[in-house]
């Protein structure tokens, strides 16, 4: 992906709306973009170690040319040109109701890809299926009333037995993500699939508001009290309700081994700093690529944080309630702001691309057709902006702020209080990449410093190696899931060797 789509797409999205053209306020709002974030963009170019392809000042330019603004040399605010081409967008909008960046560039994706590939609309359980494994749905209601969907394959089609094995994992996606995640590679990558023939009872969970979890006793799923929640409330009720409902389902003498990625990985350790009776029901917890700590943040999500104690400002922009950013801002930029193929062009109007970053070594595209299909699934905007904060606060990993005065009401004090770390005494493996846009090298070890009960910090020995590369990378098997089985097995009645291991991956 090239880097100047990336950075432009993020800036104008913190910038701008997707409202009607009929609100004059909008126009300036892009203008100041362009004219007064360069030192911003060049900043962050710099940090990256690379350099736009034509210029920021070059690309600055194209946008304002092209859109019809004019930037007046006094340093005055920039004046509206009487760009014949932007006033012909403008006329096409309002005849057709429209927004005037959905005249620009359509809604619809332009990517070819084989309607013969039946996988590509395929839900989890049908994936799961289709590659011959069995595959349970489990209803979920939390506490406050949403309804999950959990995703099992209860043992390998390679077992001679089919008998439920008592050995237990829950896998949790990150943000944007689903259940879907863990399959998406198939059989000889996906770590569901992996796990499953080593042994274990996979159950894979799914976070309200996702693809697989739209639902709730009483509200509406497009009203804003459905979308009012952030990773604390899914560590507070989505995933104590999966783990009861696996231990209902099992036994509670079971003891479930938990893998997370990204957000997946906040949600544990919000879960059992906050209620510590589950550090002893879980077994272990593996955190790859973990989200903690955010000071050392190169995703674009960094330049939401100055915005992020505008809480009404941000909704507004990113959308009050699912953070949806396949805007029409975000379709046109990568369509008219940076020199990019038809490939790339697909991956930057992806979100999950966008916030994390992209590995075209590690990446295989030919999964991209059904990554398209399933990323992303969902997420609360409030979600977004609760890391935005925490960016702002020093990187500190804390509950969300909802100012001083709410905050007070809330918490009982000015400023949100931090996840007591000190509370996790269940076994935790960190594992980490170099190259990983929001799990920094510096927020991993200063997590792991302060883990009571650490098991390990392993960096995975690839520079290249990304945030995504954890689920859907080319070498993601012998790279990372190798030594997570072998961590797994550490202690387990029934072991397997590092040759056996190997020889299943």
């Amino acid at each position: 992906m090239k880097l100047s789509v990336l950075i432009l797409t993020i800036v104008v999205i913190i910038n701008t709306t997707e409202c009607r053209h009929t609100s004059s306020s909008w126009f300036p709002n892009i203008v100041d973009v362009v004219a007064n974030k360069t030192t911003q963009i060049k900043n962050y170019v710099k940090e990256k170690g690379r350099s736009l392809r034509y210029g920021v000042e070059n690309v600055k330019n194209k946008i304002t040319s092209y859109i019809g603004f004019s930037e007046d040399k006094t340093g005055d605010p920039p004046l509206l040109s009487s760009n014949k081409k932007f006033k012909e967008y403008i006329e096409k909008a309002q005849s057709d109701n429209n927004v005037v960046f959905d005249v620009i560039a359509p809604a619809e994706v332009d990517y070819t890809c084989s309607t013969d590939d039946p996988t590509i609309h395929m839900s989890t359980p049908q994936l799961i299926a289709m590659n011959g494994y069995p595959a349970e749905s489990h209803t979920v209601v939390t506490e406050d009333g949403y309804l999950l969907t959990l995703h099992r394959i209860p043992f390998s089609k390679k077992s001679a037995k089919k008998v439920v094995p008592r050995k237990t994992v829950l896998l949790h996606h990150g943000l944007l993500g689903s259940s879907a995640d863990w399959i998406i590679p198939g059989p000889e990558k996906g770590l569901a699939y992996i796990l499953s023939d080593v042994g274990y009872d996979v159950w894979m969970a799914n976070v309200r508001g996702n693809t697989y979890s739209r639902a709730h006793v009483s509200l509406n799923v497009n009203s804003f009290d459905f979308w009012n929640f952030t990773f604390h409330e899914v560590s507070q009720h989505d995933l104590p309700a999966a783990i009861d409902y696996i231990m209902d389902t099992k036994g509670w003498d079971a003891k479930i081994n938990y893998v997370g990625h990204s957000m997946g990985t906040s949600v544990l350790f919000a879960l059992l700093s906050m209620k510590p009776q589950y550090n002893k029901i879980l077994r272990a917890g593996f955190a790859l690529a973990p989200v903690a700590y955010m000071t050392d943040i190169k995703s674009p999500i960094r330049l939401l944080a100055k915005f992020s104690n505008n809480l009404e400002f941000l909704l507004k922009l990113l959308g009050a309630n699912e953070f949806l950013p396949q805007n029409a801002v975000l379709r046109w930029l990568s369509k008219h702001a940076c020199e990019i193929n038809h490939y790339e062009e697909v991956i930057c109007e992806n979100s999950l691309f966008v916030l994390c970053g992209h590995d075209e070594k590690q990446f295989n595209k030919t999964l991209l057709p059904i990554i398209l299909g399933h990323v992303p699934a969902g997420a609360s905007t409030k979600t977004l902006v609760h890391y935005a904060q925490e960016i702002k606060a020093q990187g500190k990993f804390q509950q969300f702020d909802y100012g001083p005065k709410d905050n007070l009401k809330y918490y009982g004090s000015v400023t949100p209080p931090e996840y007591p770390l000190h509370e996790i005494t269940l076994p935790i493996a960190l594992m980490s990449a170099q190259n990983d846009w929001l799990s920094g090298s510096i927020d991993v070890s200063n997590l792991y410093v302060r883990l009571v009960n650490p098991i390990e910090h392993y960096v995975v020995p690839m520079k290249e190696f990304n945030h995504i590369d954890f689920l859907w990378g080319i070498d993601a098997p012998k790279l990372v899931y190798a030594k997570l089985i072998r961590l797994l097995e550490d202690g387990m009645s029934i072991s397997y060797t590092e040759t056996s291991v190997n020889e299943i991956i």
